[in-house]
C-alpha cells in the first residue's frame, strides 16, 4: 500500500479503478450534501443564512457533477455493498439534548458538511508526478480548494450566537460525525490500495 494514489500511468493518471473507487466515495458524500440542502432550502428566502444554503445546495451539485464527467468509470463488483454503507452513514441523525427539531436537523446537517469538508483531502493523495491537466486531477484540486470555502460557513453556524447554549453537544455530535467520515475515507481508500 502506499500513501498516494497509484502507481500512475506513463502520462500521469490515476488508475481507473482508484478513480472509480474515489469518485464513487465522494459523489456519496457530496451528493448526500446536495439532497440534504435541497430539502433545507425554504420555498422563499427570507434571510441573509438561507442564501447560503442554496449556494452550498448549488456547489455541491457541482461537485457531483464535476466527478461525474472527470472520472475514469471502470465496473466495480463491490462499489454496491460499498455504497450502500456510504448512504446510510449520511442519514440525519438527531442530536441528543436537542429536541428543538427545526434547530436540531441543521446542526445535524451543518455537522456533516464539516466533516466532509475538513476531513476528506483528496488532493493531498496526488503524488508528485500526478498530470495537472488530467481531468480527474483538476477535479479532485478543484474539490479541495472548494471544500475550505464551504466549510466557513458551517464554522460560522455552529460557532454562532445561537448554539453557545448547546456547545457541548454540538462538540460532540461534530466529533461523532468526523469520526465516522474519518473511518468511511480511510475504508474506501485502503480497498483502493491507499493507506491513511
Amino acid at each position: 500500500m502506499s500513501r498516494f494514489l497509484g502507481p500512475l500511468d506513463s502520462e500521469g493518471r490515476v488508475p481507473p479503478h482508484q478513480q472509480t473507487r474515489v469518485a464513487a466515495f465522494l459523489i456519496s458524500a457530496h451528493g448526500a450534501l446536495a439532497r440534504q440542502f435541497a430539502m433545507a432550502l425554504p420555498l422563499r428566502i427570507e434571510a441573509a443564512w438561507q442564501t447560503e444554503l442554496n449556494a452550498q445546495f448549488y456547489r455541491e451539485s457541482e461537485i457531483v457533477s464535476l466527478l461525474q464527467r472527470t472520472a475514469s468509470w471502470v465496473p466495480d463488483m463491490a462499489l454496491g455493498y460499498m455504497a450502500a454503507s456510504w448512504e446510510t452513514a449520511w442519514f440525519p441523525k438527531p442530536i441528543e439534548g436537542i429536541t428543538n427539531l427545526p434547530l436540531a436537523l441543521p446542526i445535524d446537517l451543518a455537522t456533516l458538511a464539516h466533516a466532509v469538508h475538513a476531513g476528506i483531502r483528496p488532493a493531498a493523495l496526488l503524488p508528485l508526478g500526478a498530470n495537472a491537466n488530467d481531468p480527474f486531477v483538476f477535479a479532485l484540486r478543484r474539490i479541495e480548494f472548494e471544500s475550505g470555502r464551504l466549510l466557513q460557513a458551517q464554522i460560522l453556524f455552529l460557532k454562532g450566537e445561537s448554539l453557545v447554549p448547546f456547545r457541548d453537544t454540538v462538540n460532540a455530535a461534530l466529533e461523532q460525525r468526523h469520526a465516522e467520515v474519518r473511518r468511511l475515507w480511510a475504508e474506501a481508500l485502503e480497498s483502493a490500495g491507499v493507506t491513511t
